[in-house]
């Protein structure tokens, strides 16, 4: 999964910059029923990784089943929180 291709897919473009905030919303509301659809563990985890980069991720009990993938996602949450506070 490409971030650029996934920014194409959702936002029309891959620079941020040039989004309008209601194509940002448009485009947050796909990935969310693409989140909801997603059947491909690996795939969902990219979308939900996503998805809480725009701060719009749904809670971990609801996102993932398996103990496992909450995890990762709490992981995933602090390497973020770790990459803010260095910049």
């Amino acid at each position: 999964m490409d971030l650029d291709d996934q920014f194409r897919r959702y936002f029309g473009t891959d620079d941020l910059s040039t989004i309008a905030p209601s194509a940002l919303e448009a485009g947050i509301e796909r990935m969310r029923v693409d989140f909801g659809m997603e059947e491909d563990r690996n795939r969902r985890f990219a979308l939900w990784s996503l998805l809480y980069l725009f701060n719009a991720s749904p809670d971990l009990d609801i996102a993932f089943e398996d103990e496992d993938d909450r995890e990762a996602a709490r992981d995933f949450m602090d390497m973020m929180a770790k990459a803010q506070d260095a910049g």
